[in-house]
């Protein structure tokens, strides 16, 4: 299955839009500013129900408008599957089938999708929030049981909050706790076990971009040497003092090193680009192979600030992965991917035949 047909309404600078999308390689061609990375963010949003770019919504809705709408159908086995985001003042809403969802997270198995744009250093240079949702998506989609038990970690989590931000009793916020520790090792079990799947997807793909050896650990948010139950009891008096639970999963990061040393600030920006590229073409790779749909990646002008040996190593790495390619360039004559089966021009927020 694959993302087979867009309409975006009043999104960014897009007015009304409708495209056809190949299920192996559309190229989106337009001058900067022209509403490329626009397009790919409405489909990251009907995929993930949020954006790549902010986190602020209004950002989202065109200028003078109330509401933007992003409408998808998939192909499924000979009939399609309808999905639609719509975005206001009120929130995020969503639909499958024409049925409200109650959680954004219903969008990613019908549509996974992953974007490498010029931006994408941030996985390695920012903290580790970032690396958390980054590994998040690829276990929730290889393990069964990981959202249940993500959404059940944080429901106990935001009420041991709650309680520790309002002075309760021990006894009355610690009611949580079997809940957080049940759900919390869970979770960070199942991120335990992808990252080591991680590392070895990665480990060939990141020596071919980069010439360097890649290391991958997972620090689980607690100490090693004891239980998350033993971390929560001798953390009561910081959790009390802070109003927030300081360790637990929530705290947990995705150690990154080439050549046994860290990263950050230790490589250039085209070396973060590419080391971000090759852990999320890994995810790719991890994808369940008996799974009924294919990930969409999104590529945004993949020549900014890549050299051109650099470029040529990317666009081989991702040449070889299973996926649909939506791919935007600055010029319609892009063919390092080859031929497109659907090609369109941008300009000014509207879309033609490229």
């Amino acid at each position: 299955m694959t993302l087979c047909r867009l309409q975006v309404t009043d999104f960014r600078c897009l007015q009304s839009v409708a495209i056809d999308l190949d299920p192996r390689f559309t190229l989106i061609s337009g001058a900067n500013a022209s509403g490329k990375t626009s397009l790919l963010e409405a489909i990251y949003v009907l995929g993930r129900g949020r954006s790549f770019r902010t986190r602020r919504l209004e950002h989202l809705i065109r200028l003078g408008r109330e509401r933007f709408v992003v409408f998808g159908e998939v192909d499924a086995f000979e009939r399609r599957v309808s999905l639609g985001v719509e975005g206001s003042s009120g929130g995020i809403r969503a639909k499958l089938g024409g049925d409200r969802v109650k959680s954004l997270a219903e969008l990613a198995p019908l549509l996974p999708v992953q974007i490498i744009d010029p931006e994408i250093h941030r996985l390695i240079e920012e903290g580790p929030s970032r690396r958390r949702r980054f590994l998040d998506w690829g276990v929730f989609h290889v393990e069964p049981r990981f959202v249940d038990d993500w959404q059940r970690f944080q429901q106990a989590l935001k009420q041991r909050n709650a309680g520790l931000k309002a002075r309760q009793p021990r006894g009355v916020t610690g009611a949580w706790d079997g809940d957080l520790v049940r759900y919390g090792e869970a979770l960070s079990l199942a991120r335990a076990r992808y990252v080591e799947s991680l590392r070895a997807a990665a480990s060939g793909t990141t020596h071919r971009m980069l010439g360097m050896n890649l290391e991958l650990s997972y620090r689980q948010g607690w100490a090693q040497s004891g239980s998350f139950a033993e971390a929560l009891a001798q953390s009561w008096g910081q959790d009390q003092e802070s109003g927030a639970t300081q360790v637990g999963p929530h705290r947990a990061e995705l150690v990154i090193r080439l050549n046994d040393m860290g990263v950050k600030d230790r490589i250039s920006r085209g070396q973060q680009k590419l080391l971000a590229a090759a852990l999320l073409m890994a995810q790719v790779k991890l994808f369940p192979l008996d799974s009924p749909v294919r990930p969409s990646l999104l590529l945004d002008d993949p020549a900014a600030e890549l050299d051109d040996m650099r470029l040529t190593g990317l666009i081989e790495e991702v040449s070889s992965q299973s996926v649909q390619l939506i791919v935007t360039t600055l010029h319609p004559e892009f063919s390092q991917f080859g031929a497109p089966g659907l090609q369109y021009r941008i300009e000014s927020g509207e879309v033609r035949d490229g």
